[in-house]
């Protein structure tokens, strides 16, 4: 039996930064392999030592689904850089639309997802496919994120369904952008085959308010374009924005992933 670990990577982000990428590998036999998830924040995803807001306990829903009798999977966490600004910026796509809100926080935003995007199709997923013991094809592959990593979650899963087979859309900030540009956005992107999207918001401050208006928006267009079967809407009102609410929720969507439960 080789035991569990957690393996710290220094990525080439562009021209002048790096990334650094954590990647957990639950305990596992000689020659066995797992699906494996893609998460924003790494920083925050496998204890409290690393992170400022808290942990979502990666590694133990891993060990939980195991004891209980189910699959594994591996966690790759990469990390922001912890600037808001910067964070928020790499997590929001140009491609969607134009940013709304007051001018003076638009203009401290330069959108650029799309960049993000490749660094994870271009960089870090044939980083781990090559040194880690995954299974690949969309089917073992899924996405994860929260806040504007939810709404980047959404996109990479939908930008790339020949990669992606499921996405962890959790709080997502779809309020940066025109709820018509989305609807356009949306549209455009449906194409070939569709990843299992499980949309989740709080409702308990002023933030998970305003999600949660948008999460429901983003239902109902996803209900006039996308199979009912492959999307999943969750929302508890007494959750706050925070990693203590989005813990709960990554276990549930671990074990719907991994166990294909839309497919049943």
């Amino acid at each position: 039996m080789i035991n569990e670990s957690l393996t710290t990577l220094t990525l080439p982000y562009d021209d002048s930064r790096t990334k650094t990428v954590r990647v957990f590998v639950p305990a596992h036999g000689e020659g066995e392999k797992f699906p494996v998830i893609y998460m924003t924040d790494g920083q925050n995803l496998f204890d409290e030592e690393s992170s400022s807001f808290g942990s979502w306990h990666t590694r133990e829903a891993v060990r939980a689904e195991l004891e209980s009798g189910g699959r594994g999977a591996v966690i790759v966490g990469i990390h922001n850089d912890e600037d808001p600004k910067t964070r928020a910026s790499e997590l929001m796509p140009k491609g969607i639309g134009t940013l709304v809100g007051p001018e003076e926080i638009i203009r401290s935003f330069t959108p650029a997802g799309e960049a993000f995007d490749s660094f994870v199709i271009d960089t870090v997923i044939p980083e781990i496919e090559k040194s880690f013991p995954v299974l690949t094809g969309r089917e073992n592959t899924a996405f994860c994120g929260s806040s504007s990593g939810g709404m980047m979650s959404l996109f990479t899963a939908l930008s790339h369904p020949d990669v992606y087979g499921a996405a962890g859309v959790l709080s997502p900030a779809l309020m940066a952008y025109q709820p018509d540009d989305w609807f356009r956005w949306l549209s455009s992107s449906l194409r070939g085959e569709k990843p299992y999207l499980y949309l989740y918001s709080g409702g308990a401050d002023k933030m998970e308010q305003v999600i949660l208006q948008v999460t429901e928006m983003a239902c109902g267009m996803l209900s006039q374009c996308y199979p009912e079967k492959l999307f999943k809407k969750v929302i508890k009102p007494g959750q706050r924005h925070n990693e203590a609410a989005w813990e709960p929720e990554f276990r549930e969507f671990l074990h719907i992933f991994l166990n294909r439960t839309w497919e049943q």
